[in-house]
């Protein structure tokens, strides 16, 4: 059996910029950073003449092409995998639909599975590459390219998205020390509300090939704070980095009446009133996990517990896609 594991991310400065209807005309840039969250997908050989993968449902089809499951048909079918003897279990520590790149995680986590099934070696950024042609290229889907990257590299990383499709990745320079300081005062909550990203990017999308002045202004702003962030983070100030937060929020929400809702405004506000520097929705928007950088942790914390979220307790991940069996 072949065991693969990639991990989620959070966004942390310049999402939205990474959609090709942006960046192939404007380039774009934004950090992220892996978490050890993680999806997992095990490929088993098996002797019955059928293909059987198991996710939310369970599918038994004698063709690949016969799959409902629209990443796994294509998956199988860009490795030219045509045998029908094939068990793929999927698993992953936190639900879809959440704002954690959970898509391009699992995409990346089953091709790499069927790259050591194949015997094939397959580095980070072809990894990333071909997951994102699956889910753009293949399937149309209205997403960017960031998912899967942060998923096959891990890290925390600043990504640059440029015109002609390439993607350079390099590491965000920060201490140690440092880094333990912003783990500590990072914190994640559960909004308990799960939403489909391709809803709310499909907007983003449409509007920005239309070239709306309001969308491709909100954009370029996302830009500048994904650089101001990376500034703020390797010159060591945190709580810089969390007004950049803020601003972040406040102009995303206005790219849609999907970013947020009055719910997520009201914990927003009872955030920023009890400790909470900046934060914002992890995602495209309109649910999932709320993160904030916070200068009060404990008050914070009974603040929104009060308010009936709960914490994720999370550290980063430094290895990215890999493969553990």
């Amino acid at each position: 059996m072949i065991i693969a594991r990639s991990p989620l991310r959070i966004s942390l400065g310049g999402g939205g910029t990474d959609l090709p209807s942006y960046y192939r005309e404007f380039g774009g840039f934004l950090i992220a950073a892996a978490i050890d969250k993680s999806v997992y997908v095990s490929v088993h050989p098996t002797f019955q003449e059928e293909l059987v993968v198991r996710y939310s449902r369970i599918e038994r089809v004698r063709r690949a092409i016969e799959l409902r499951h629209p990443i796994l048909r294509e998956a199988l079918n860009l490795l030219g995998i045509t045998e029908c003897n094939l068990e793929i279990t999927s698993m992953a520590d936190i639900p879809a639909g959440t704002g954690l790149g959970s898509s391009g995680s699992f995409g990346t986590a089953l091709l790499k599975a069927l790259y050591r099934y194949r015997r094939k070696m397959v580095t980070p950024g072809e990894l990333a590459e071909k997951a994102c042609h699956v889910e753009i290229d293949i399937l149309k889907e209205p997403i960017g390219k960031q998912d899967p990257y942060v998923a096959a590299f891990g890290g925390i990383n600043c990504y640059e998205f440029r015109p002609d499709d390439s993607v350079v990745v390099s590491s965000l320079e920060m201490s140690d020390s440092f880094l333990t300081a912003f783990r500590e005062r990072v914190l994640v909550f559960s909004t308990g509300i799960v939403r489909p990203a391709p809803a709310v990017l499909k907007h983003q999308d449409v509007q920005t090939r239309k070239h709306s002045p309001e969308m491709l202004s909100n954009l370029h702003f996302m830009k500048q704070i994904g650089y101001a962030s990376k500034a703020a983070l390797e010159a060591g100030d945190l709580d810089e980095f969390g007004h950049l937060l803020h601003e972040h929020w406040e102009r995303k929400r206005t790219r849609s009446h999907l970013v947020s809702n009055p719910r997520i405004d009201h914990w927003y506000d009872v955030a920023r009133n009890n400790g909470a520097v900046g934060g914002k929705v992890i995602g495209a928007g309109g649910g999932g996990f709320l993160m904030f950088l916070a200068d009060d942790l404990t008050r914070l914390r009974k603040a929104l517990a009060r308010e009936g979220l709960q914490e994720l307790v999370f550290n980063f991940d430094f290895e990215g896609a890999r493969i553990l069996q």
